[in-house]
């Protein structure tokens, strides 16, 4: 039954006319737990209650998928209104943008044109730009633009997914760009021809690849909500001597608050990813996908 859950939530995904219907419906049925709201100030007030609770955020402007101009340079725009507000408020975030929705799956020089727009006013700033990993038929050409942007930018990042097959690869590729990494299990739906079917599977990769990035002596963005998991990558960088600045647990907002704040008290920085807009469906659909416990906590509240 929970196998079903989640394909069909990944299905409904990208599903265009369900998602029409959520933009038309708003932030409704449990979706304002895991989506700041529709506007920026909304999502800069949203962190600046968490920089005040130790924590430091990365917001992400929501979209995917797009396929026209006009719309890759209004998610374009969106972004650089996003990385002003950060600068205006003053507030402790980055920034995390999807290059689908900057118009790669138009062309990949348009897609390269609104991501330097992007990352030079983020280098004005002083801030950070995490390039997104989408589902693995844009993986390849996620790491070429990655790398290409790497040798001319100091202040990008990408995303690495313990779900596929060729992620240990991609990690030793990336060592010679001193990579700054956000590690994550996956929340696409893959075939099995290019991603491990057995969530134990993806378990063993995702403590492989953090291991070795981290003794790499590059700086990993650790995202998971796993109990186990986070006490042994603790466990691993005290006995290995890994200091505290060189990496952060990462955790998606409305999910483990709990667990959040706990390793923001004991001195780990916590990064909480804050996406917001009115294109939220896609992502909300995956986060319900992702854990059985997200539908329980929707159906209990969509009627209050």
């Amino acid at each position: 039954m929970e196998k079903l859950l989640s394909n069909t939530f990944q299905t409904l995904a990208k599903n265009k006319t369900a998602n029409k219907m959520a933009k038309k419906y708003g932030l409704k049925f449990g979706a304002r737990r895991f989506v700041a709201g529709d506007v920026t100030e909304q999502a800069i007030e949203c962190v600046r209650k968490i920089n005040q609770n130790g924590m430091v955020a990365m917001l992400n402007y929501l979209g995917e998928y797009v396929f026209t101009v006009e719309a890759a340079l209004e998610a374009t725009e969106n972004c650089l209104k996003t990385l002003d507000a950060i600068h205006e408020s003053g507030i402790d975030s980055n920034l995390s943008v999807k290059i689908t929705s900057l118009g790669l799956d138009i062309s990949k020089d348009l897609c390269i044109q609104n991501l330097k727009l992007i990352l030079d006013r983020a280098r004005v700033y002083g801030n950070f730009v995490r390039i997104e990993m989408e589902d693995y038929s844009h993986c390849q050409l996620t790491l070429d633009i990655y790398k290409e942007l790497r040798k001319e930018y100091e202040n990008i990042g990408t995303v690495i997914q313990a779900y596929l097959y060729r992620t240990e690869e991609d990690i030793h590729d990336l060592n010679r760009y001193n990579a700054n990494l956000r590690l994550v299990k996956g929340a696409y739906k893959e075939p099995i021809s290019v991603a491990f079917p057995k969530k134990s599977d993806v378990d063993k990769n995702y403590e492989k690849i953090i291991k070795t990035h981290l003794l790499n002596g590059n700086y990993a963005g650790i995202a998971t909500h796993d109990d186990v998991m986070v006490e042994k990558i603790i466990h691993f960088t005290e006995k290995k001597g890994i200091p505290k600045t060189q990496f952060e647990f990462q955790m998606l907002y409305g999910i483990r608050s709990d667990l959040q704040k706990k390793l923001a008290d004991l001195g780990y920085k916590v990064r909480v990813y804050v996406p917001y807009g009115t294109d939220w469906f896609g992502y909300f659909m995956r986060r319900l996908a992702e854990r059985p416990e997200n539908v329980s906590f929707v159906l209990k509240n969509t009627f209050k």
